[in-house]
């Protein structure tokens, strides 16, 4: 089982027309259910029931403070900036838009 932290707003924003919060929400547990894995959702700011929100402070932030502190976890984000500094320290980095794929199977 790996920890996997979805950036919310740019996994969204992988496809067009974008996802609802509730539809990523909803798509992501069922795909975390189905591979056995523990799943947060980061958005910036506010965030939907089941997710995280940063108030303050921005998900690019949050998920390059936090995702280092689990050995193993995965990183779903489209954004280079993030995956260059939190990615480095996860055991997998997925794009937004390949992860959306992943989530129709």
């Amino acid at each position: 089982m790996a920890a996997v932290f979805v950036d919310g707003r740019n996994v969204q924003r992988s496809q067009w027309p974008n996802l609802s919060d509730e539809e990523l929400l909803d798509r992501t547990r069922a795909w975390a259910d189905r591979h056995g894995h523990e799943v947060v959702v980061v958005f910036d700011g506010r965030a939907p029931a089941g997710a995280v929100g940063t108030k303050g402070e921005s998900a690019d932030d949050w998920l390059i403070r936090e995702v280092p502190k689990h050995p193993g976890a995965w990183l779903i984000t489209s954004d280079r900036a993030l995956r260059e500094q939190a990615g480095a320290k996860a055991a997998r980095v997925i794009g937004g838009g390949t992860f959306l794929m992943e989530l129709e199977e």
